[in-house]
Protein backbone atom coordinates (compact mmCIF):
# COMPACT_ATOMS: atom_id res chain seq x y z
CA UNK A 1 0.00 0.00 0.00
CA UNK A 2 1.34 4.05 -0.58
CA UNK A 3 2.10 5.52 2.01
CA UNK A 4 -0.54 8.53 3.01
CA UNK A 5 0.14 11.96 4.29
CA UNK A 6 -1.36 15.30 4.99
CA UNK A 7 0.04 18.02 2.72
CA UNK A 8 1.52 19.96 5.14
CA UNK A 9 4.36 16.78 5.57
CA UNK A 10 6.60 15.22 4.18
CA UNK A 11 5.87 11.89 2.35
CA UNK A 12 8.50 9.83 4.61
CA UNK A 13 7.46 11.23 7.77
CA UNK A 14 4.66 8.23 8.34
CA UNK A 15 6.58 5.50 8.39
CA UNK A 16 5.72 2.92 11.06
CA UNK A 17 7.22 4.22 14.27
CA UNK A 18 7.88 0.43 15.49
CA UNK A 19 10.12 -0.16 12.79
CA UNK A 20 14.13 0.83 14.06
CA UNK A 21 15.21 1.46 10.31
CA UNK A 22 17.43 -2.07 9.67
CA UNK A 23 14.07 -3.56 9.24
CA UNK A 24 15.45 -4.20 5.42
CA UNK A 25 18.25 -5.55 6.29
CA UNK A 26 16.30 -8.82 7.59
CA UNK A 27 15.54 -9.40 4.09
CA UNK A 28 18.35 -12.18 2.91
CA UNK A 29 18.73 -10.78 -0.96
CA UNK A 30 19.06 -7.03 -0.03
CA UNK A 31 21.47 -8.00 3.09
CA UNK A 32 23.81 -10.19 0.86
CA UNK A 33 23.49 -7.03 -1.60
CA UNK A 34 24.23 -4.53 1.07
CA UNK A 35 27.49 -6.30 2.57
CA UNK A 36 28.92 -6.41 -0.94
CA UNK A 37 28.16 -2.81 -1.43
CA UNK A 38 29.88 -1.80 1.61
CA UNK A 39 33.02 -3.57 0.69
CA UNK A 40 33.41 -2.83 -2.91
CA UNK A 41 32.36 0.90 -1.62
CA UNK A 42 35.30 0.87 1.26
CA UNK A 43 37.53 -0.33 -1.69
CA UNK A 44 36.23 2.87 -3.93
CA UNK A 45 37.04 5.28 -1.10
CA UNK A 46 40.33 4.13 -0.95
CA UNK A 47 40.86 4.39 -4.48
CA UNK A 48 39.28 8.13 -4.42
CA UNK A 49 41.91 8.78 -1.72
CA UNK A 50 44.86 7.43 -2.90
CA UNK A 51 44.03 8.50 -6.04
CA UNK A 52 43.89 11.94 -5.31
CA UNK A 53 46.80 12.41 -3.28
CA UNK A 54 48.97 10.67 -6.54
CA UNK A 55 48.05 13.28 -8.30
CA UNK A 56 48.97 15.88 -5.90
CA UNK A 57 52.41 13.88 -6.02
CA UNK A 58 52.22 14.28 -9.96
CA UNK A 59 51.61 17.88 -10.25
CA UNK A 60 51.14 20.93 -7.92
CA UNK A 61 48.44 22.06 -10.36
CA UNK A 62 45.19 22.98 -7.97
CA UNK A 63 43.30 22.67 -11.47
CA UNK A 64 44.26 19.03 -12.52
CA UNK A 65 43.74 17.75 -8.79
CA UNK A 66 40.17 19.17 -8.91
CA UNK A 67 39.51 17.59 -12.40
CA UNK A 68 39.88 14.69 -10.61
CA UNK A 69 36.75 14.98 -8.97
CA UNK A 70 35.42 16.21 -12.51
CA UNK A 71 36.76 13.05 -13.98
CA UNK A 72 34.67 11.00 -11.36
CA UNK A 73 31.53 13.05 -12.02
CA UNK A 74 31.50 14.12 -15.70
CA UNK A 75 30.69 10.17 -16.86
CA UNK A 76 27.52 9.94 -14.68
CA UNK A 77 26.66 13.68 -16.62
CA UNK A 78 27.57 12.14 -20.13
CA UNK A 79 25.64 9.05 -19.92
CA UNK A 80 23.21 9.05 -17.03
CA UNK A 81 20.34 9.49 -19.91
CA UNK A 82 21.52 6.21 -21.44
CA UNK A 83 22.22 4.05 -18.28
CA UNK A 84 18.75 4.67 -17.20
CA UNK A 85 17.66 4.19 -20.60
CA UNK A 86 19.19 0.72 -20.86
CA UNK A 87 18.27 -0.15 -17.34
CA UNK A 88 14.68 0.22 -17.91
CA UNK A 89 15.29 -1.55 -21.39
CA UNK A 90 17.36 -4.54 -20.35
CA UNK A 91 17.76 -7.30 -17.70
CA UNK A 92 18.82 -5.03 -14.95
CA UNK A 93 21.31 -8.23 -13.84
CA UNK A 94 23.14 -8.69 -16.63
CA UNK A 95 24.45 -4.96 -17.21
CA UNK A 96 25.20 -4.54 -13.33
CA UNK A 97 27.21 -8.01 -13.61
CA UNK A 98 28.85 -6.32 -17.22
CA UNK A 99 29.70 -3.24 -15.97
CA UNK A 100 30.81 -4.18 -12.27
CA UNK A 101 33.34 -6.32 -15.01
CA UNK A 102 34.30 -3.35 -16.17
CA UNK A 103 34.85 -1.35 -13.27
CA UNK A 104 36.91 -4.42 -12.03
CA UNK A 105 38.91 -4.51 -15.63
CA UNK A 106 39.53 -0.65 -15.77
CA UNK A 107 41.11 -0.52 -11.83
CA UNK A 108 43.25 -3.71 -12.39
CA UNK A 109 44.82 -1.60 -15.61
CA UNK A 110 45.78 1.25 -13.42
CA UNK A 111 46.99 -0.87 -10.85
CA UNK A 112 49.26 -2.26 -13.02
CA UNK A 113 50.59 1.03 -14.97
CA UNK A 114 50.92 2.14 -11.13
CA UNK A 115 53.12 -0.40 -9.52
CA UNK A 116 55.55 -0.36 -12.69
CA UNK A 117 55.48 3.63 -12.42
CA UNK A 118 53.94 4.31 -15.75
CA UNK A 119 51.17 6.91 -14.95
CA UNK A 120 51.07 10.72 -15.17
CA UNK A 121 48.26 13.58 -15.13
CA UNK A 122 46.28 12.49 -18.13
CA UNK A 123 46.99 8.75 -17.22
CA UNK A 124 45.03 8.65 -13.74
CA UNK A 125 42.67 11.51 -15.04
CA UNK A 126 42.08 9.05 -18.28
CA UNK A 127 41.60 5.45 -15.99
CA UNK A 128 39.24 7.54 -13.49
CA UNK A 129 37.18 8.54 -16.41
CA UNK A 130 36.81 4.82 -17.46
CA UNK A 131 36.45 3.67 -14.32
CA UNK A 132 33.46 6.39 -13.48
CA UNK A 133 31.82 5.46 -16.79
CA UNK A 134 31.28 1.60 -15.56
CA UNK A 135 29.92 3.26 -12.47
CA UNK A 136 27.95 5.88 -14.35
CA UNK A 137 26.13 3.10 -16.44
CA UNK A 138 26.07 1.02 -13.19
CA UNK A 139 24.37 3.16 -10.68
CA UNK A 140 20.73 3.72 -12.09
CA UNK A 141 20.24 -0.32 -12.60
CA UNK A 142 22.10 -0.49 -9.27
CA UNK A 143 19.66 1.92 -7.45
CA UNK A 144 16.52 0.72 -9.65
CA UNK A 145 16.47 -2.30 -8.02
CA UNK A 146 15.82 -1.33 -4.94
CA UNK A 147 12.00 -1.85 -4.99
CA UNK A 148 12.63 -5.49 -6.41
CA UNK A 149 14.37 -6.12 -2.94
CA UNK A 150 11.97 -4.68 -0.34
CA UNK A 151 8.38 -3.41 -0.10
CA UNK A 152 7.39 -0.29 -1.12
CA UNK A 153 7.02 0.94 2.51
CA UNK A 154 10.43 0.25 3.60
CA UNK A 155 12.15 2.78 0.44
CA UNK A 156 12.90 5.04 3.37
CA UNK A 157 14.64 2.87 5.21
CA UNK A 158 16.12 1.30 3.01
CA UNK A 159 17.38 4.10 0.83
CA UNK A 160 19.36 5.34 4.47
CA UNK A 161 20.63 2.06 4.61
CA UNK A 162 22.33 2.30 1.05
CA UNK A 163 23.09 6.06 2.32
CA UNK A 164 24.51 4.48 5.88
CA UNK A 165 26.96 1.56 3.49
CA UNK A 166 28.18 4.45 1.09
CA UNK A 167 29.11 6.86 4.02
CA UNK A 168 30.19 3.91 6.35
CA UNK A 169 32.81 2.97 3.71
CA UNK A 170 33.54 6.78 3.20
CA UNK A 171 34.44 7.18 6.64
CA UNK A 172 36.51 3.91 6.24
CA UNK A 173 37.71 3.84 3.18
CA UNK A 174 39.47 7.28 3.20
CA UNK A 175 41.65 6.65 6.05
CA UNK A 176 42.56 3.08 4.88
CA UNK A 177 43.64 4.43 1.89
CA UNK A 178 45.89 7.21 2.90
CA UNK A 179 47.15 4.75 5.34
CA UNK A 180 48.46 2.02 2.39
CA UNK A 181 49.91 5.31 0.68
CA UNK A 182 51.36 6.31 3.37
CA UNK A 183 53.26 3.46 4.44
CA UNK A 184 55.38 3.84 1.60
CA UNK A 185 56.12 7.43 1.64
CA UNK A 186 59.30 7.79 -0.57
CA UNK A 187 57.19 5.49 -2.90
CA UNK A 188 53.87 7.11 -3.77
CA UNK A 189 53.02 5.22 -6.78
CA UNK A 190 52.83 1.44 -4.79
CA UNK A 191 50.81 2.53 -2.32
CA UNK A 192 48.37 4.04 -4.50
CA UNK A 193 48.97 0.98 -6.76
CA UNK A 194 48.40 -1.13 -4.04
CA UNK A 195 44.88 0.62 -2.95
CA UNK A 196 43.63 0.40 -7.17
CA UNK A 197 44.86 -3.48 -6.75
CA UNK A 198 42.62 -4.28 -3.76
CA UNK A 199 39.71 -2.03 -5.23
CA UNK A 200 39.82 -4.11 -8.03
CA UNK A 201 39.16 -7.30 -6.12
CA UNK A 202 36.23 -5.60 -4.17
CA UNK A 203 34.05 -5.89 -7.42
CA UNK A 204 34.48 -9.68 -7.40
CA UNK A 205 32.15 -9.81 -4.48
CA UNK A 206 29.23 -7.57 -5.96
CA UNK A 207 29.47 -9.70 -8.89
CA UNK A 208 28.89 -13.14 -7.45
CA UNK A 209 26.16 -11.44 -5.47
CA UNK A 210 24.57 -10.82 -8.77
CA UNK A 211 25.52 -13.83 -10.30
CA UNK A 212 23.20 -15.57 -7.23
CA UNK A 213 20.55 -13.90 -8.01
CA UNK A 214 16.76 -15.04 -9.21
CA UNK A 215 16.00 -11.84 -10.44
CA UNK A 216 11.95 -11.44 -10.88
CA UNK A 217 11.25 -8.09 -12.48
CA UNK A 218 8.35 -6.14 -11.12
CA UNK A 219 7.48 -4.63 -14.61
CA UNK A 220 7.73 -6.24 -17.72
CA UNK A 221 5.94 -5.02 -21.10
CA UNK A 222 3.95 -7.65 -23.52
CA UNK A 223 4.83 -5.59 -25.97
CA UNK A 224 8.06 -5.15 -28.24
CA UNK A 225 11.00 -3.12 -26.56
CA UNK A 226 11.51 0.57 -27.22
CA UNK A 227 14.37 1.37 -28.83
CA UNK A 228 17.15 3.28 -27.04
CA UNK A 229 17.17 6.36 -28.48
CA UNK A 230 13.11 5.94 -28.11
CA UNK A 231 13.54 5.26 -24.37
CA UNK A 232 15.87 7.87 -24.02
CA UNK A 233 13.11 10.69 -25.18
CA UNK A 234 10.61 8.82 -23.16
CA UNK A 235 12.22 9.65 -20.07
CA UNK A 236 12.78 12.78 -21.15
CA UNK A 237 9.25 13.73 -21.50
CA UNK A 238 8.56 12.14 -18.66
CA UNK A 239 10.63 14.42 -16.73
CA UNK A 240 9.28 17.07 -18.42
CA UNK A 241 5.77 16.54 -17.09
CA UNK A 242 6.79 15.70 -13.68
CA UNK A 243 6.49 18.60 -11.50
CA UNK A 244 7.63 16.79 -8.57
CA UNK A 245 10.78 15.22 -10.49
CA UNK A 246 11.76 18.59 -11.42
CA UNK A 247 11.97 20.13 -8.34
CA UNK A 248 14.21 17.18 -7.03
CA UNK A 249 16.32 17.60 -9.77
CA UNK A 250 16.65 21.63 -9.27
CA UNK A 251 17.65 21.09 -5.47
CA UNK A 252 20.23 18.29 -6.53
CA UNK A 253 22.01 19.96 -8.86
CA UNK A 254 22.28 23.56 -6.96
CA UNK A 255 23.23 22.08 -4.08
CA UNK A 256 25.92 19.86 -5.81
CA UNK A 257 27.35 22.72 -7.32
CA UNK A 258 28.41 24.64 -4.62
CA UNK A 259 29.18 22.10 -1.81
CA UNK A 260 31.85 20.21 -4.74
CA UNK A 261 34.01 22.72 -3.29
CA UNK A 262 34.35 20.74 -0.39
CA UNK A 263 35.26 17.39 -2.42
CA UNK A 264 37.26 19.14 -4.93
CA UNK A 265 39.86 21.47 -2.53
CA UNK A 266 39.90 19.22 0.18
CA UNK A 267 43.09 18.08 -0.77
CA UNK A 268 44.62 21.10 -1.38
CA UNK A 269 43.24 22.56 1.92
CA UNK A 270 45.08 19.44 3.69
CA UNK A 271 48.58 19.76 1.63
CA UNK A 272 48.31 23.51 1.95
CA UNK A 273 46.77 24.77 4.75
CA UNK A 274 46.80 22.43 7.16
CA UNK A 275 50.36 20.88 6.36
CA UNK A 276 48.96 17.09 6.30
CA UNK A 277 49.97 14.41 4.38
CA UNK A 278 48.40 11.68 2.84
CA UNK A 279 46.99 10.13 5.84
CA UNK A 280 45.80 13.61 7.71
CA UNK A 281 44.09 13.95 4.32
CA UNK A 282 42.79 10.27 4.72
CA UNK A 283 41.32 11.43 8.60
CA UNK A 284 39.97 14.48 7.02
CA UNK A 285 37.80 12.63 4.27
CA UNK A 286 36.90 10.08 6.39
CA UNK A 287 35.24 12.42 8.73
CA UNK A 288 32.82 13.53 6.13
CA UNK A 289 32.07 9.64 6.06
CA UNK A 290 31.81 9.17 9.43
CA UNK A 291 29.54 12.09 9.64
CA UNK A 292 27.55 10.72 6.81
CA UNK A 293 27.11 7.43 8.63
CA UNK A 294 25.99 8.61 12.17
CA UNK A 295 23.18 11.14 9.61
CA UNK A 296 22.56 7.58 7.43
CA UNK A 297 21.31 5.57 10.68
CA UNK A 298 19.42 8.56 12.35
CA UNK A 299 17.62 9.74 9.52
CA UNK A 300 14.44 7.81 9.98
CA UNK A 301 13.87 9.52 13.22
CA UNK A 302 14.90 12.73 12.03
CA UNK A 303 12.50 12.51 9.08
CA UNK A 304 9.37 11.49 11.61
CA UNK A 305 10.31 14.89 13.01
CA UNK A 306 11.26 17.65 10.38
CA UNK A 307 9.94 17.56 7.00
CA UNK A 308 12.04 17.37 3.71
CA UNK A 309 12.10 21.17 2.89
CA UNK A 310 13.71 21.55 6.67
CA UNK A 311 16.28 19.06 6.48
CA UNK A 312 17.82 20.66 3.35
CA UNK A 313 17.42 24.23 4.94
CA UNK A 314 19.67 23.31 7.73
CA UNK A 315 21.85 20.99 5.96
CA UNK A 316 22.75 23.77 3.18
CA UNK A 317 23.16 26.86 6.15
CA UNK A 318 25.56 24.81 7.61
CA UNK A 319 27.29 23.91 4.77
CA UNK A 320 28.03 27.54 4.45
CA UNK A 321 29.60 27.78 7.61
CA UNK A 322 32.02 24.84 6.23
CA UNK A 323 32.91 26.55 3.49
CA UNK A 324 34.03 29.35 5.35
CA UNK A 325 35.78 27.43 8.33
CA UNK A 326 37.77 25.39 5.65
CA UNK A 327 38.46 28.92 3.51
CA UNK A 328 39.65 30.45 7.07
CA UNK A 329 40.75 28.47 9.85
CA UNK A 330 43.50 26.45 10.13
CA UNK A 331 43.44 24.57 12.68
CA UNK A 332 43.06 20.32 12.09
CA UNK A 333 40.63 19.77 14.96
CA UNK A 334 38.55 22.14 13.97
CA UNK A 335 38.07 21.72 10.68
CA UNK A 336 37.70 17.80 11.66
CA UNK A 337 34.79 18.70 13.93
CA UNK A 338 33.12 20.78 10.93
CA UNK A 339 33.67 18.41 8.59
CA UNK A 340 32.16 15.57 10.84
CA UNK A 341 28.82 17.70 10.99
CA UNK A 342 28.96 18.63 7.32
CA UNK A 343 28.63 14.73 6.68
CA UNK A 344 25.80 14.63 8.24
CA UNK A 345 24.38 17.56 6.88
CA UNK A 346 25.63 15.94 2.63
CA UNK A 347 24.26 12.68 3.75
CA UNK A 348 20.88 14.05 5.23
CA UNK A 349 20.12 16.11 2.19
CA UNK A 350 21.03 13.54 -0.40
CA UNK A 351 19.23 11.04 1.19
CA UNK A 352 16.06 12.79 1.43
CA UNK A 353 16.36 14.40 -2.63
CA UNK A 354 16.78 10.43 -3.79
CA UNK A 355 14.03 9.05 -1.66
CA UNK A 356 11.99 11.71 -3.37
CA UNK A 357 12.91 10.56 -6.62
CA UNK A 358 12.33 7.05 -5.98
CA UNK A 359 8.97 7.75 -4.65
CA UNK A 360 8.15 10.08 -7.73
CA UNK A 361 8.10 8.00 -10.60
CA UNK A 362 6.23 4.47 -11.75
CA UNK A 363 8.44 1.39 -12.32
CA UNK A 364 8.70 1.54 -15.48
CA UNK A 365 10.27 5.16 -15.85
CA UNK A 366 12.41 4.63 -12.44
CA UNK A 367 16.24 3.57 -13.90
CA UNK A 368 15.21 6.74 -16.53
CA UNK A 369 14.33 9.03 -13.49
CA UNK A 370 17.24 7.72 -11.28
CA UNK A 371 19.85 8.32 -14.07
CA UNK A 372 18.44 11.81 -15.32
CA UNK A 373 18.81 12.22 -11.10
CA UNK A 374 22.28 10.99 -11.25
CA UNK A 375 22.90 13.27 -14.50
CA UNK A 376 21.73 16.28 -12.57
CA UNK A 377 23.96 15.62 -9.19
CA UNK A 378 26.88 14.36 -11.01
CA UNK A 379 26.78 17.35 -13.67
CA UNK A 380 26.79 19.64 -10.51
CA UNK A 381 29.79 18.25 -9.11
CA UNK A 382 31.51 18.46 -12.47
CA UNK A 383 30.92 21.71 -13.50
CA UNK A 384 31.58 23.40 -9.35
CA UNK A 385 35.02 21.56 -9.25
CA UNK A 386 35.98 22.75 -12.44
CA UNK A 387 34.86 26.34 -11.50
CA UNK A 388 36.43 26.62 -8.39
CA UNK A 389 39.11 24.55 -9.33
CA UNK A 390 40.03 27.26 -11.79
CA UNK A 391 39.03 29.81 -9.03
CA UNK A 392 41.56 28.39 -7.04
CA UNK A 393 44.32 27.88 -9.32
CA UNK A 394 43.62 31.93 -10.44
CA UNK A 395 43.41 33.34 -7.30
CA UNK A 396 43.35 31.62 -3.98
CA UNK A 397 42.22 28.53 -2.45
CA UNK A 398 40.12 30.23 -0.06
CA UNK A 399 38.58 32.94 -1.94
CA UNK A 400 37.53 29.77 -4.30
CA UNK A 401 35.77 28.46 -0.86
CA UNK A 402 33.99 31.92 0.00
CA UNK A 403 32.85 32.09 -3.54
CA UNK A 404 31.34 28.89 -3.84
CA UNK A 405 29.76 29.63 0.38
CA UNK A 406 28.38 33.23 -1.12
CA UNK A 407 26.67 31.33 -3.89
CA UNK A 408 25.13 28.64 -1.98
CA UNK A 409 23.62 30.98 0.46
CA UNK A 410 22.73 33.47 -2.10
CA UNK A 411 20.66 30.94 -4.55
CA UNK A 412 18.47 29.20 -1.31
CA UNK A 413 15.66 31.59 -1.21
CA UNK A 414 15.29 30.74 -5.16
CA UNK A 415 15.30 27.45 -4.85
CA UNK A 416 13.79 26.96 -1.47
CA UNK A 417 10.04 27.04 -3.97
CA UNK A 418 10.80 24.06 -5.57
CA UNK A 419 9.12 21.59 -2.39
CA UNK A 420 9.96 17.87 -2.52
CA UNK A 421 8.04 15.17 -0.62
CA UNK A 422 4.77 16.98 0.24
CA UNK A 423 1.43 15.76 -0.36
CA UNK A 424 -0.02 12.42 0.06
CA UNK A 425 2.38 9.47 -2.06
CA UNK A 426 1.24 8.84 -5.48
CA UNK A 427 0.07 5.35 -6.25
CA UNK A 428 2.44 3.78 -9.14
CA UNK A 429 0.35 0.91 -8.93
CA UNK A 430 -0.13 -0.51 -12.85
CA UNK A 431 -3.94 -0.05 -13.77
CA UNK A 432 -5.65 -3.02 -14.92
CA UNK A 433 -8.18 -1.56 -18.06
CA UNK A 434 -11.15 -2.85 -18.02
CA UNK A 435 -11.65 -3.08 -21.54
CA UNK A 436 -9.94 -4.46 -24.09
CA UNK A 437 -7.02 -2.28 -26.30
CA UNK A 438 -8.79 -1.14 -29.38
CA UNK A 439 -7.76 -2.91 -32.41
CA UNK A 440 -6.57 -1.35 -36.14
CA UNK A 441 -8.62 -2.49 -38.76
CA UNK A 442 -6.76 -3.26 -42.00
CA UNK A 443 -7.14 -2.06 -44.87
CA UNK A 444 -6.57 -5.08 -47.75
CA UNK A 445 -3.89 -4.62 -49.96
CA UNK A 446 -2.30 -2.18 -47.31
CA UNK A 447 1.18 -3.21 -45.33
CA UNK A 448 0.65 -1.41 -41.58
CA UNK A 449 2.97 -1.77 -38.68
CA UNK A 450 2.56 -1.10 -35.46
CA UNK A 451 4.95 1.44 -35.57
CA UNK A 452 2.97 3.21 -38.12
CA UNK A 453 1.60 6.49 -37.31
CA UNK A 454 1.20 9.37 -36.16
CA UNK A 455 -1.87 8.39 -33.83
CA UNK A 456 -4.77 11.02 -32.73
CA UNK A 457 -6.70 10.18 -30.02
CA UNK A 458 -9.80 12.36 -30.09
CA UNK A 459 -12.55 12.17 -26.81
CA UNK A 460 -16.03 14.05 -26.78
CA UNK A 461 -17.07 15.57 -23.47
CA UNK A 462 -20.56 17.38 -22.91
CA UNK A 463 -19.41 19.89 -19.53
CA UNK A 464 -21.99 21.69 -18.04
CA UNK A 465 -21.34 25.11 -17.83
CA UNK A 466 -21.64 25.51 -13.73
CA UNK A 467 -18.98 22.35 -14.06
CA UNK A 468 -16.65 23.86 -16.02
CA UNK A 469 -13.67 25.93 -13.68
CA UNK A 470 -13.41 22.28 -12.17
CA UNK A 471 -13.17 20.51 -15.60
CA UNK A 472 -10.51 22.82 -16.70
CA UNK A 473 -8.64 22.10 -14.05
CA UNK A 474 -9.05 18.48 -13.71
CA UNK A 475 -8.34 17.98 -17.97
CA UNK A 476 -5.24 19.85 -17.39
CA UNK A 477 -4.16 17.48 -14.94
CA UNK A 478 -4.69 14.71 -16.95
CA UNK A 479 -3.00 16.62 -19.95
CA UNK A 480 0.56 15.71 -17.79
CA UNK A 481 -0.40 12.54 -17.45
CA UNK A 482 -1.20 11.92 -21.27
CA UNK A 483 2.49 13.56 -22.33
CA UNK A 484 4.22 11.75 -19.38
CA UNK A 485 3.01 8.36 -21.03
CA UNK A 486 3.97 8.97 -24.38
CA UNK A 487 1.89 12.18 -26.07
CA UNK A 488 3.54 13.96 -28.70
CA UNK A 489 0.84 16.94 -28.45
CA UNK A 490 -1.65 17.69 -26.87
CA UNK A 491 -4.97 20.13 -26.69
CA UNK A 492 -8.51 20.78 -25.01
CA UNK A 493 -11.03 22.40 -27.51
CA UNK A 494 -14.18 24.42 -26.97
CA UNK A 495 -16.99 24.11 -29.58
CA UNK A 496 -17.63 27.45 -30.88
CA UNK A 497 -21.14 27.20 -31.16
CA UNK A 498 -21.61 24.94 -28.14
CA UNK A 499 -19.65 25.84 -25.35
CA UNK A 500 -21.37 22.76 -23.77
CA UNK A 501 -19.42 20.31 -25.96
CA UNK A 502 -15.27 19.86 -25.34
CA UNK A 503 -12.97 18.00 -27.23
CA UNK A 504 -9.94 16.26 -26.05
CA UNK A 505 -6.78 15.48 -28.21
CA UNK A 506 -3.86 14.10 -28.05
CA UNK A 507 -1.53 12.67 -30.73
CA UNK A 508 1.11 9.57 -30.62
CA UNK A 509 3.99 8.65 -32.48
CA UNK A 510 2.76 4.93 -33.22
CA UNK A 511 -0.14 2.71 -32.93
CA UNK A 512 2.44 1.04 -30.68
CA UNK A 513 3.56 3.81 -28.23
CA UNK A 514 -0.53 4.72 -27.88
CA UNK A 515 -0.09 1.04 -26.37
CA UNK A 516 2.50 1.70 -24.44
CA UNK A 517 0.84 4.35 -22.66
CA UNK A 518 -2.07 2.04 -21.95
CA UNK A 519 0.91 -0.48 -19.62
CA UNK A 520 2.12 2.66 -18.17
CA UNK A 521 -1.25 3.92 -16.86
CA UNK A 522 -1.04 3.86 -13.30
CA UNK A 523 -3.79 3.43 -10.77
CA UNK A 524 -3.12 6.99 -9.48
CA UNK A 525 -3.33 8.30 -13.05
CA UNK A 526 -6.67 6.53 -13.69
CA UNK A 527 -8.11 8.65 -10.35
CA UNK A 528 -7.35 11.87 -12.36
CA UNK A 529 -9.18 10.00 -15.57
CA UNK A 530 -12.42 9.09 -13.53
CA UNK A 531 -12.19 13.01 -12.00
CA UNK A 532 -12.35 14.17 -15.35
CA UNK A 533 -14.73 11.74 -16.34
CA UNK A 534 -17.11 12.10 -13.70
CA UNK A 535 -17.62 15.85 -14.57
CA UNK A 536 -19.07 14.41 -18.26
CA UNK A 537 -23.09 14.87 -18.35
CA UNK A 538 -24.60 13.05 -20.89
CA UNK A 539 -26.75 9.85 -21.03
CA UNK A 540 -23.79 7.69 -23.53
CA UNK A 541 -20.21 7.98 -22.08
CA UNK A 542 -17.52 9.93 -23.76
CA UNK A 543 -17.48 9.51 -27.68
CA UNK A 544 -13.63 8.22 -28.32
CA UNK A 545 -12.34 7.71 -31.33
CA UNK A 546 -8.81 6.62 -32.29
CA UNK A 547 -7.16 7.56 -36.10
CA UNK A 548 -4.00 6.54 -37.42
CA UNK A 549 -2.76 9.03 -39.68
CA UNK A 550 -3.29 7.62 -43.67
CA UNK A 551 -0.02 7.30 -45.85
CA UNK A 552 -0.05 7.88 -49.59
CA UNK A 553 -0.25 4.78 -51.37
CA UNK A 554 1.18 4.81 -54.81
CA UNK A 555 -0.24 1.16 -56.12
CA UNK A 556 -3.09 0.73 -54.51
CA UNK A 557 -4.71 -2.63 -54.58
CA UNK A 558 -6.90 -2.50 -57.41
CA UNK A 559 -11.07 -3.40 -56.56
CA UNK A 560 -13.21 -6.59 -57.46
CA UNK A 561 -15.00 -4.51 -59.81
CA UNK A 562 -12.03 -2.84 -61.75
CA UNK A 563 -10.23 -6.16 -62.08
CA UNK A 564 -13.23 -8.20 -64.34
CA UNK A 565 -13.28 -5.04 -67.09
Amino acid sequence: MPLETPNTGPLVAVADPTLSGFAPLKIPLFRDRWIASTVSSVGTWMQDTAGTWLMTSLTPSPLLIALMQTAASLPVLLFGLLAGATADLFDRRKLLIFWQAWMLVSVGILAILTFIGYVSPWALLAFTFLLNIGSAMNNPAWQAIVPELVPRELIPDTVSLNAASNNLARAVGPALGGLMVAAFQKRVHTGAGAVFFLNALSFAGVIWVLFNWKRIPLFKSALPSERIAGSIRSGLRYVRYAPELQSSLIRAFTYTFFISAIWALLAVVARTDLRQGALGYGILNGSLGLGAVIAATTLPRIRRRFSADNIIAAATFYNVITLLILAFVHIPAIVILTLLLSGFAWTSTMSTLNVSVQLAVPAWVQARALGTYLMTFQGGMAFGSILWGFIAEHTSTPKALVASACGLALTYPIVRRFHILQGPTPDFTPYQWKRPAPQVIPIPGVDEQPTDGPVRVSIDYRIPIENYAEFSQAIHQLRNVRLRDGAIRWGIFRDAADPEHLNETFLMESWLDYLRSRERHTAGDHQIHDHVRSLHRDEAPPQISHQVYAREISNPTPSSDSSSL
